[in-house]
């Protein structure tokens, strides 16, 4: 029989865990680092999984290289979302998940995705013709509306109207409550998830889900009687979709993979959007070397150079290595016993690859707390040194699409428009349900648009 052993990790009461971990989790993860090393287990309520968080990349690289059989996510895992669904790419494991994946996949990603740039540019120039000059506003929500267009105008495929108006006023009540903590209480126990009259949070979130499925159904459904072969949304692209045995997917597969693209793609978005636009204007050197690149590429360049620009691609790497999308990759359960880093795990054991805690070491990325695109063009990280979408089969499909996104709209803003930081003092991140968001949204003052002339002048003054 296998000695099975858990890593060191604080042995204080399970609650007084979970506590620090829903009330300052990075500082929370850090601190264990220091004391246990970059293998450390954490208790979460009683009776439940031990779940081991990994920061060294020697480890997380046996992780993502296992066998599923043997190690897995899914909704075994505990990945489970009242709102996703049980059909939700990320709660599947197995073949579901294998199959799911291969049928999500290609619209995400090459020639399909690309066809995309010119709404994201078109979207982008809209939200922030809104912009007052000289007025003081936080960039967040101006990054929100943005990522919220793109998903329901090319994931979903909805026109402008009166379905495409009832539908966005439901997904920002349920995404984005006005009290964030109820929804990260629900999500995270289960237990609270009672209806307890029309006015108590698990009735109103139910009613709420209760209306958006309708509206999705309902678009399924007239799509279905309607087939249109040139739409190129990826919800037309998704129906058109055939697995090995040539079926499609059913309407229930396809509102659960709606709404985890929707879920998964537009508050990260929105977010890492407005990080970058906070790092871009705190260090002015930055800014300087992104509008030279950018303008070399002339007028109404091809979102295709735009997407190979190596500062540009550098400056969001590094974004997204300093507050990742999402803090852990999904968790993976232990299903026989298994050799992983020196212990020995038994089944139904948590491991968690901690992406944030990685970006962060020393060893990786000297000086880990400063902003330093460099890093990403002085070297080439492997996948388990930099994972801010995961990794193994469980890396985001999105990843492709949101790198896309994120450089276009950075593009679009900076080409168009001349901002600065309201205020110089540095912005702290602050939790947001399951995200770190910027602190006050990242306020702004815009200065005026960037004459159109002004690209030519400092393109050819830089050439000469």
């Amino acid at each position: 029989m296998p000695t099975f052993k858990l890593p060191d990790g604080p042995q204080t009461h399970p609650w007084i865990q979970t506590f620090q971990w829903l009330t300052r989790p990075l500082e929370y993860m850090e601190e264990c680092t220091k004391r246990y090393g970059d293998i450390f287990t954490l208790n979460f309520r009683q009776n439940s999984a031990p779940q081991v968080f990994i920061s060294n990349p020697q480890v997380i690289q046996q992780i993502f290289t296992t066998d599923p059989k043997l190690l897995d996510s899914g909704e075994a895992a505990g990945i489970k979302s009242p709102l996703l669904g049980q059909n939700s790419l990320i709660a599947l494991d197995g073949k579901p998940h294998q199959r799911q994946r291969k049928l999500l996949t290609p619209p995400l990603h090459g020639e399909r995705m690309l066809a995309y740039g010119q709404l994201i540019r078109n979207i982008t120039e809209q939200v922030t013709s809104q912009w007052q000059v000289g007025e003081t506003f936080a960039v967040r929500p101006s990054m929100q509306a943005i990522s919220f267009q793109v998903i329901l105008k090319a994931v979903f495929g909805l026109e402008d109207g009166p379905r495409y108006e009832k539908l966005k006023e439901l997904l920002i009540e349920i995404l984005n409550p006005k009290v964030p903590i109820f929804r990260t209480l629900l999500l995270i126990f289960p237990a609270l998830r009672q209806d307890l009259g029309a006015w108590s949070p698990w009735a109103k979130y139910l009613r709420l889900r209760s209306s958006i499925n309708e509206l999705i159904y309902a678009e399924i459904r007239d799509r279905k009687a309607q087939l249109d072969s040139s739409r190129t949304d990826i919800l037309s692209l998704m129906m058109a979709a055939r697995d090995e045995a040539g079926e499609p997917m059913t309407e229930v597969e396809l509102r659960d993979e709606l709404m985890t693209l929707l879920v998964a793609g537009h508050e990260t978005t929105a977010n890492s959007l407005s990080w970058a636009l906070y790092w871009i204007h705190h260090l002015p050197q930055v800014r300087e070397k992104l509008l030279q690149e950018l303008d070399n590429l002339g007028e109404q360049p091809d979102p295709n150079a735009i997407l190979r620009l190596p500062y540009l691609n550098a400056v969001c790497s590094e974004t997204l290595r300093i507050y990742p999308v999402a803090m852990s990759a999904l968790n993976r359960l232990v299903k026989s016993p298994l050799q992983i880093g020196g212990y020995t795990f038994e089944p139904g054991t948590l491991l968690v690859p901690s992406i944030y805690l990685t970006h962060h070491r020393e060893d990786l990325y000297p000086q880990p707390k400063q902003f330093k695109p460099e890093r990403f063009l002085e070297r080439q990280f492997t996948p388990y040194e930099y994972l801010p979408f995961g990794g193994g089969n469980r890396r985001c499909i999105g990843m492709a699409f949101a790198l896309f996104e994120m450089k276009l709209v950075l593009a679009t803003i900076l080409s168009d428009w001349q901002m600065e930081l309201a205020d110089s003092k540095p912005v702290q991140a602050v939790r947001h349900g399951l995200l770190f968001v910027p602190a006050g949204g990242v306020q702004m003052v815009v200065k005026g648009k960037r004459p159109q002339n002004q690209r030519v002048r400092e393109t050819s003054s830089s050439s000469v």
